[in-house]
């Protein structure tokens, strides 16, 4: 509840100022690991994604995290290739246990404490992912990193993020990108590229825009969570978007009368 002055206390911490969304699911793709490098995980990197994150987490936003694996191995690839597609998906789903476990190792030297659940049981390394449990970390101010996809071949790591977004009761699904948001053309190769301000599901789907698979678009808007899409390599912007700043471009059921290209 909202006192006098504007703020919104914390449970066991000091008042912070007002944020618009009180918990958040972040889509981190594999390739946001890589920083500088052709493959692996970039330290250096994690922590300036470990960084943003524990400048939110310490507004009293609730984190929840869902990180891909292409940066190690990817499925769809390796199906192309001639692999079966369910044995490179599960795969697939391991690179993304090692790249939790090193977000993990980022976060908690920022000071964020933090739990690994995975959809595949590996009680060694990794918590089994509990629904009601998850929902009880962010309650209790850890940052829950959500891995191995949904534990199933033939999902993609964006139907991950949108799934468990729906089921902890994220009010946003934050997607990370190298770009500042949606654009009618691949800002990299068109430069009169145009950008979105504001999108409908259906243009998503309708207009096929790459931004995440048909399955996480359609889960959204069934469900209505609103999807921002932003540049991650820009500092403070995780903060700015729960601070209800418009950043990148927002997604939902509606765009209001000023969204549109910019």
């Amino acid at each position: 509840m909202n006192d006098a002055t504007g703020t919104t206390p914390v449970a066991g911490g000091p008042a912070r100022e007002a944020v618009r969304y009180s918990r958040i699911l972040l889509k981190l793709s594999g390739e946001a690991l890589l920083g500088d490098r052709s493959y692996g995980v970039d330290p250096k990197f994690c922590a300036f994604i470990a960084h943003q994150v524990a400048e939110v987490h310490r507004l009293g936003v609730q984190v929840g995290i869902v990180v891909g694996g292409g940066n190690i191995f990817r499925g769809l690839a390796a199906a192309a290739s001639g692999m079966d597609r369910a044995t490179g998906d599960y795969i697939g789903m391991l690179a993304t246990v090692m790249n939790g476990l090193a977000l993990q190792d980022a976060l908690e030297r920022a000071g964020v404490p933090t739990r690994v659940m995975s959809a595949i049981a590996m009680n060694e390394v990794a918590e089994p992912y509990i629904r009601r449990r998850a929902v009880r970390h962010l309650e209790k101010g850890r940052v829950a990193l959500f891995v191995a996809g949904t534990g199933n071949p033939y999902f993609t790591t964006d139907t991950a993020a949108a799934l468990r977004a729906v089921e902890i009761g994220a009010e946003v699904l934050l997607k990370a990108t190298k770009v500042d948001g949606v654009y009618d053309a691949d800002p990299l190769t068109h430069p009169d590229a145009r950008r979105y301000a504001e999108l409908e599901y259906a243009d998503l789907l309708r207009d096929q825009l790459k931004v995440l698979d048909a399955a996480a678009v359609s889960l959204c808007m069934e469900n209505g969570l609103p999807i921002v899409v932003f540049d991650l390599n820009q500092p403070d912007n995780i903060t700015r978007v729960a601070a209800g700043e418009p950043v990148g471009t927002r997604i939902s059921g509606a765009a209001s009368a000023i969204g549109g290209r910019r």
